[in-house]
């Protein structure tokens, strides 16, 4: 399956587009050209000029991995967050429409990621990034609250889930439009 990525600039589309493909490669020279691409792939994202605040949020999340990709990186006996977890992470990043506010991200003690909207202490949505293909998800709007979980193809974000994003977040946005960030 392919992941989805955001667009190239000039003639790196065709090798970059190698970086996409599920790792088939049978020969060394085959895997070497899919981690160039994939090397390619990520310099493109990390330019923010090219990619704007998306770029950013998917070097924070590769960075937050890197530091918890060992067994027990808490000092509590915490899982190692794999690879497949990021790549689950950064495609749910990518897939988010450009209108929305980005998450906080954070490692769980069982290797999952937690992506976070904190608005105040009783507007948050929450969601965990795990490497199978299901996010769990919880919400606290108030005294409305709930929980679920939901399939995800990497390509598009459930809108249940969008739209509890949005309920959260619109709740936290003042008259003039920015957003209301309470200490917690």
């Amino acid at each position: 399956m392919l992941k989805p990525i955001p667009a190239f600039v000039g003639g790196f589309v065709p090798i970059a587009m190698l970086a996409l493909l599920p790792s088939t490669a049978a020969s060394s020279e085959a895997r070497a050209l899919q981690r160039s691409a994939i090397q390619v792939v990520d310099s493109f994202e990390r330019s923010e000029a090219l990619f704007g605040v998306k770029a950013v949020a998917i070097t924070e999340l590769w960075n937050m991995a890197n530091e918890c990709a060992n067994a027990d990186w808490d000092g509590n006996g915490a899982n190692p967050v794999k690879k497949a977890t990021v790549f689950n992470a950064v495609a749910f990043v990518r897939a988010l429409p450009e209108r929305m506010i980005l998450p906080e991200f954070s490692p769980e003690p069982d290797g999952s990621i937690s992506l976070d909207w904190i608005i105040s202490r009783t507007r948050v949505f929450s969601i965990s990034v795990s490497p199978r293909d299901r996010l769990a998800y919880a919400w606290l709007d108030g005294s409305d609250r709930g929980h679920g979980v939901a399939t995800y193809d990497r390509n598009m974000i459930p809108q249940r889930i969008l739209d509890g994003i949005d309920e959260v977040v619109a709740h936290g946005i003042d008259t003039l439009g920015s957003a209301r960030i309470h200490c917690r």
